[in-house]
């Protein structure tokens, strides 16, 4: 070949390659101007089309890494949330709305309806046979029984229904329901107070609230759905978590707190002193000038006397700095009668205020609302309706006695 031929392809080569080389150095340089450049926010997470980056959705290899942008380009609110955060103060990338109280109520009604132990219903068939037999009566008895409504209870309950003339005699339905509803709801107590302290007019500020019970009930499950139940009601509140023998606990209350922006007080070593985490949350919630502390506290009793008197430790503790407004012990409604020994014991140990039924769905018997205060002497004042974070609701008689006389 030609020796001027060769080195004429040599040069068209190596300015070929030039070329080449000047184009993907020149779209490099722009695409370098286009991250920083004003244009940037506007690009973040959009793909050509300006909608969301379909590569990243559909597992492809993410594209050269954007450089940071500040708050105030992207969105102003963000400026205040960069400032919390460089404050020390945490901020949930999650933060949920919790249901109303309200709405919950109309859940409560319709959750107790469709219970799988609706006992009102099998009274109302029993009683409005044409004629009632001892048969018939021992029916009535038995089936209160089996709701776990009680010895007492149900026999009281038997003696007035035989002795009242709309059952022994007329056998209206309507009318049989409004005897049977009125004589549940006396059974129920319509007329206990069953406000929370924090939710009454000049509560006390902080208003403490300690959860006691045995675990596996739900305490501290029920700790954080109270949280968030607060929340709704526009409350500032703190929780401590001063569970400090099982380990999960104060992760567990963590998460609920975290969902809500709900400040959570706990130890950094398992198995510290309880009552000094309390000690920390009072202040904390001082500080804070919070509505509400809510106090989670362990619940082993293969001690009984231990355990009781490490709750009466972390009362006094805490009511160094605040007063202990609330004590609700924590029952899992689906054990029923079984529960009931727990019941006393912290009953008998520490002064309770008040009862949640935590589980209270289809498999609970809805008679314990009506033995468990009649045991122990205070309303039940709030129920777990199932596991969604908002199933928590405030306990309303009307609700719970239509509810379970509903007819599916």
């Amino acid at each position: 070949m030609d020796t001027k031929l060769i080195v004429g392809i040599i040069v068209a080569v190596v300015i070929i390659l030039a070329i080449i080389v000047t184009i993907v150095s020149i779209r490099r340089a722009r695409h370098r101007h286009d991250v920083d450049g004003t244009g940037a926010a506007a690009n973040i997470g959009q793909g050509a089309s300006g909608g969301p980056d379909t590569a990243d959705a559909a597992g492809s290899e993410p594209g050269p890494r954007l450089q940071p942008v500040s708050a105030e380009v992207l969105d102003p609110a963000a400026a205040v949330v960069d400032d919390l955060a460089k404050s020390g103060e945490h901020i949930s990338s999650e933060l949920q709305r919790p249901e109303s109280s309200a709405s919950r109520l109309l859940r409560l009604r319709s959750r107790l309806a469709k219970s799988a132990n609706p006992f009102g219903k099998v009274l109302f068939n029993i009683l409005t046979k044409d004629n009632l037999t001892e048969s018939d009566w021992e029916d009535v008895e038995d089936t209160l029984l089996l709701a776990d409504v009680g010895a007492e209870a149900s026999s009281q309950l038997v003696d007035e229904l035989r002795s009242d003339a709309r059952v022994t005699g007329q056998k209206d339905p309507a009318e049989v329901r409004d005897l049977l509803r009125g004589k549940l709801l006396e059974l129920v107590d319509i007329g206990q107070d069953r406000s929370l302290a924090a939710s009454r007019e000049h509560a006390d500020k902080p208003s403490v609230i300690m959860m006691v019970g045995v675990n596996g009930t739900g305490k501290t499950t029920t700790a954080g759905k109270l949280a968030r139940l607060f929340v709704a009601e526009s409350k500032s509140v703190v929780m401590g978590a001063a569970d400090t023998f099982r380990a999960a606990a104060a992760d567990q209350l963590e998460t609920w707190g975290n969902k809500v922006s709900v400040p959570v007080v706990r130890s950094d070593k398992d198995g510290a002193d309880p009552a000094s985490v309390a000690f920390e949350a009072a202040e904390r919630a001082v500080h804070d000038d919070a509505d509400v502390l809510i106090i989670d506290t362990a619940g082993r009793l293969q001690n009984k006397a231990n355990l009781m008197d490490e709750l009466g430790k972390i009362r006094r503790v805490a009511e160094k700095t605040v007063k202990v407004d609330e004590v609700l012990l924590v029952l899992d409604a689906t054990t029923g009668q079984n529960g009931m020994a727990q019941a006393k014991v912290f009953a008998e140990a520490i002064g309770i205020t008040g009862i949640v039924l935590s589980k209270m769905d289809g498999s609970a018997k809805g008679g314990i609302v009506i033995s468990v205060q009649k045991e122990l002497g205070v309303p039940v004042k709030l129920v777990g309706l199932g596991e969604g974070p908002d199933d928590l609701a405030p306990f309303d008689p009307d609700s719970f006695v239509d509810g379970i006389l509903a007819q599916n």
